[in-house]
């Protein structure tokens, strides 16, 4: 990577970095569980502490969707803050962790499937699921996503349900929840690979 490139998304991951320690006012549309104000897992009043990742958000050719994804390893759960731009205004989108840490297929196939290292069916988050299977990203008028969420199973330490080395992926349409094994999400808009950081 040249230090042209590094440099700007050195400073939007400080920028997200102090945005996640920032208090969430995001409206979870139902699907995603905040954390009660207060609690071991309240997303804000101060910042981290423990492990964290990130996935930079690269868009598939013909596509301007990119952004940030962090992830904060937390008591029991694992804190998913996802800034991405670009997206279709007003849409809700597939977000799901994939199998393989590689993006460089030019349609993202290179990530493999949905990470499910348990063998569940796909699924939302209130039943039998994915590992990787997240809340769905939600853009504003502008077409942005700033979402902050729990989930539970998936894991920034080591082991089966580490997400590092891992791809984030952005669909082109809603999850429905039902269709196995992807939610009939559609193409993949955006890639990253998760690192520890």
């Amino acid at each position: 990577m040249s230090h042209a490139h590094f440099l700007p998304t050195l400073a939007v991951a400080t920028l997200l970095l102090t945005a996640c320690a920032a208090p969430d006012t995001s409206n979870d549309h139902g699907q995603a569980r905040a954390a009660p104000a207060g609690s071991k897992h309240s997303m804000g009043g101060g910042m981290m502490h423990g492990r964290m990742a990130v996935a930079s958000l690269t868009p598939t050719p013909g596509n301007n969707v990119r952004g940030l994804v962090m992830f904060h390893q937390m008591d029991g759960a694992m804190m998913v803050h996802a800034r991405v731009s670009g997206l279709k205004p007003n849409a809700e989108l597939g977000f799901h962790v994939h199998e393989v840490g590689n993006c460089a297929s030019p349609d993202g196939s290179s990530a493999g499937g949905h990470f499910n290292p348990d063998g569940k069916p796909h699924g939302p988050q209130n039943a039998a699921h994915h590992a990787g299977d997240l809340p769905a990203l939600k853009a504003d008028a502008l077409g942005v996503a700033d979402q902050k969420f729990m989930v539970t199973g998936p894991t920034i330490a080591d082991g089966p349900l580490s997400v590092v080395g891992r791809s984030v992926i952005v669909h082109a349409q809603a999850d429905d929840y039902t269709t196995q094994p992807t939610g009939n999400a559609g193409a993949r808009l955006a890639c990253g690979v998760i690192a520890s950081h």
